[in-house]
């Protein structure tokens, strides 16, 4: 009984982690656009280039807070599968603190170029971690 309840709570922490994976994977997308976008506006792009950049950053940000509570969700759930060894546990917020300084205060075309480049690092760094938990709790499914 208690086998299938280990189970049951190891489903429930790889939906939740899959779930918070699609979120960023989102928000990942839309920071690369958004990239993509702000080397052509630094390179003299007009009012649509910059027009389009700040849509993906915009995008992003709402991809990003949505990250954050899938990621929420995610830690949850896996305080409830006591057959992870404690080293492979995750405390997301260290991850995604960026998420609440990163879109105020944006001013120069460089200085948003910089920290869409932080946030892609960041957000990178974060899918390989869940990806990396989710193949771990794959062994115990």
């Amino acid at each position: 009984m208690a086998d299938n309840r280990m189970r049951q709570e190891v489903r429930e922490a790889i939906e939740a982690g899959e779930q918070a994976l699609a979120s960023l994977q989102a928000a990942s997308r839309q920071l690369n656009g958004a990239r993509n976008w702000g080397i052509a506006d630094l390179l003299g792009g007009g009012f649509f280039t910059g027009l389009f950049k700040h849509q993906r950053i915009k995008d992003a940000s709402e991809y990003i807070e949505e990250a954050k509570q899938d990621l929420q969700v995610f830690e949850r759930e896996l305080r409830d599968v006591t057959v992870l060894p404690s080293d492979m546990k995750i405390q997301v917020g260290n991850f995604l603190v960026f998420a609440d300084f990163f879109f105020d205060g944006l001013v120069a075309d460089y200085l948003v170029q910089s920290r869409i480049n932080e946030a892609r690092s960041q957000v990178a760094e974060t899918i390989y971690r869940v990806e990396t938990l989710l193949g771990n709790l794959r062994q115990y499914a």
